[in-house]
């Protein structure tokens, strides 16, 4: 086992898979570089820590799957497939941009040969009914994401599964949810590859009524800045 003397360099994150137990996962001090993330059974994945904007008191462990190696992607994707698979989902509804990586991994490996992504570019064809504005924790800029109009003929009547890359607040999965409701689509799944904090469910089930499943494969604490200028886990 590993401390966290060494940290990686930006470019190092994401990049691998490591064995379980190779990162402390409660260090002396707190976290100082990363946070070793679990996946089910047990392996580890390296974290980079985010301090967020104001005081410096506050960070996040952020995942970037678009940076990410295959490997560590298709580690994510393996974690999911089973659960998903479970559910018999037909169709799979991406959430950009992030989410896309994600998507079209997990779709391959149920078996399906294509996806729904959402947009958040507005193409002339969309019609503004089918958008909801939408922003996140590490964006902080409102944006609308749009789902194309061609795409419904894909989900009527079918179980859909909403696939994103992290679940953090909230706020981004309670508007998809918000627009597939819209759509008349009542996902049977939410699935995402990190869960960051743990108000996601509870925002989702205040502001979305959504009560279904949320799947992770990983999962990570909101951080605080403690006496020894590291960080530990917290509400």
């Amino acid at each position: 086992m590993s401390g966290q003397a060494a940290p990686l360099a930006p470019h190092e994150f994401w990049q691998e898979v490591y064995p379980a137990g190779h990162f402390d996962p409660a260090p002396a001090g707190g976290f100082r570089h990363l946070y070793p993330a679990a996946l089910p059974d047990g392996r580890q994945l390296a974290l980079p820590i985010r301090v967020l904007p104001g005081d410096g008191s506050r960070a996040v462990a952020s995942l970037i799957l678009n940076q990410a190696s295959f490997s560590v992607v298709d580690a994510l994707a393996e974690a999911l497939a089973q659960p998903a698979a479970a559910l018999r989902p037909h169709v799979i509804v991406a959430v950009p941009t992030l989410g896309l990586t994600l998507g079209e991994a997990l779709a391959r490996r149920l078996g399906h040969s294509r996806l729904v992504p959402l947009g958040t570019s507005r193409k002339f064809w969309y019609d503004e009914a089918l958008s909801e504005p939408i922003a996140s924790i590490t964006t902080r800029q409102e944006r609308r994401i749009y789902l194309d109009p061609r795409m419904l003929p894909l989900l009527e009547g079918r179980r859909v599964a909403v696939v994103d890359d992290v679940v953090s607040t909230g706020t981004s999965m309670a508007a998809v949810l918000g627009l597939l409701a819209r759509a008349g689509v009542q996902p049977v799944a939410v699935l995402a590859a990190m869960l960051q904090g743990a108000g996601g469910p509870a925002h989702l089930a205040a502001a979305a009524g959504w009560r279904g499943p949320l799947l992770t494969a990983i999962a990570s604490p909101r951080l605080a800045r403690n006496a020894a200028d590291g960080w530990d886990p917290s509400a």
